[in-house]
């Protein structure tokens, strides 16, 4: 493939954002061009195309027959339709988060995608985080996690749930660092400003004995995006909205921090360190872009492949399911 030809599909807030960022990386890479978008909403999408020197297509069609690589950033109810024909006709599909509406339809996705020469990548942004990245040389092995994502009401999202719309973005990434089967999940949740669940706490036991404690809430007055992971020989902190980080850890050098006490464990004597890892200073969205982008031009398999995407779904929609069990109703 000489050149990667981009088209976004869907207008919104997050896919302007897109826009935006291959617009940039369209500058930076003679392997990237971007050949224009398309939105249901025909006004829309030619506004936005006029603003930023682009084409915009009236049929999605159209769009399709002029791209090799597409970016579906429309309402989740529209992904499993819009990526069945990306795959079908051999272009590589970057698909946002929750990957499709449900489980059977990404098995479908994943069934096509299996007999065509495509890469597919979902949007999972928080796996290029800055914070989360400045932990990756530490050796995480989990034993608990707790998570809170919380955020003010927006009514941006709300065709599905918090746990579709917040918390799958926690669940990935634990699923990713505790690398194990799910035993049993319990959970629970309210429907407040909204038709489906606007805040949510679930529990979910792992196969190697991790427990992971996962809130979310888009009723929140305040917001928070942060993560604790302990572990035998560590305490980390992660919070992803100010992209920091800090480690705790046990050890017998001073290599891993700076010594701020010591404590005797097993027979040993080991000093308590702390450390502050420097977070990369970059943008998440076009370092995600990016990669996809290498992953076509090296056929090499995504940081969050669509095996990840239908992972981190499946067990939000466990957790939709517990939380509809334990519904009091009155």
């Amino acid at each position: 493939m000489d050149k990667i030809k981009v088209g976004i599909i869907g207008c919104g807030h997050l896919g302007k954002m897109h826009l935006k960022n291959i617009k940039e990386i369209e500058k930076e890479r003679k392997d990237v061009e971007l050949i224009g978008i398309y939105d249901i909403d025909t006004e829309k999408s030619k506004m936005i195309a006029l603003e930023n020197k682009t084409k915009y297509f009236f049929a999605l069609d159209g769009m399709l027959e002029e791209i090799n690589t597409a970016i579906i950033v429309s309402p989740t109810s529209t992904h499993f339709d819009i990526a069945l024909k990306t795959i079908s006709r051999n272009i590589h599909t970057f698909v946002e988060k929750p990957v499709t509406d449900s489980p059977e339809n990404a098995y479908l996705l994943r069934a096509d995608r299996d007999s065509h020469n495509v890469i597919v990548q979902v949007g999972h942004i928080e796996r290029f985080n800055p914070a989360l990245l400045s932990v990756e040389k530490y050796n995480i092995k989990p034993l608990f996690v707790e998570s809170h994502r919380l955020a003010q009401f927006n009514p941006r999202g709300t065709d599905v749930s918090v746990i579709q719309d917040l918390m799958i973005h926690d669940i990935d990434i634990i699923l990713s660092l505790v690398k194990s089967r799910v035993k049993q999940i319990d959970a629970n949740g309210v429907a407040i400003m909204t038709n489906k669940f606007d805040i949510a706490n679930a529990r979910i036991q792992f196969d190697n004995g991790c427990v992971a404690n996962i809130t979310a809430s888009r009723i929140s007055q305040k917001k928070m995006r942060k993560m604790r992971i302990f572990q035998n020989d560590a305490y980390i902190s992660i919070d992803f909205s100010e992209n920091k980080s800090e480690v705790f850890k046990l050890d017998e050098s001073n290599k891993s921090g700076k010594v701020i006490g010591n404590i005797e464990k097993n027979g040993k004597k080991l000093n308590i360190t702390y450390s502050n890892p420097k977070s990369p200073k970059l943008n998440a969205m076009k370092y995600e872009q990016n990669s996809f982008f290498d992953c076509i031009k090296n056929g090499t398999t995504p940081v969050v492949s669509l095996e990840d995407g239908i992972q981190a779904l499946e067990v939000a929609t466990e957790i939709i399911e517990k939380i509809e069990e334990n519904r009091i109703t009155v």
